[in-house]
C-alpha cells in the first residue's frame, strides 16, 4: 500500500514541476511550487523521515516568502 501512495505522489511531483516551469504567473508559479514542496513533505514523512521533513518545511516557508517578496518588489 506504502508503494501505491509513493508512486502517486511522486507522479504529482513529477506534473507539477512541470507546471511550476512552464508557468508564465510568476504567482501562479509560486502557489504550484508551495503544492510541490508540501508533496515533497508528505513523501518524506511517508519515508519515515520526519527530521528531514521539518526540516523541509521551514526551509519551504523560507523561499516561498523570499519568491513572494521578490515578486512584489520586481512588479512595481
Amino acid at each position: 500500500m506504502l508503494g501505491t501512495i509513493l508512486d502517486v505522489v511522486f507522479l504529482a511531483m513529477l506534473v507539477l514541476a512541470v507546471a511550476v516551469v512552464e508557468e508564465r504567473n510568476l504567482v501562479s508559479a509560486v502557489v504550484k511550487y508551495s503544492l510541490l514542496s508540501l508533496l515533497f513533505i508528505l513523501a518524506l514523512f511517508e519515508l519515515n523521515a520526519p527530521d528531514v521533513a521539518l526540516s523541509a518545511i521551514v526551509v519551504g516557508a523560507i523561499v516561498i516568502g523570499v519568491f513572494l517578496f521578490t515578486i512584489k518588489g520586481v512588479t512595481r
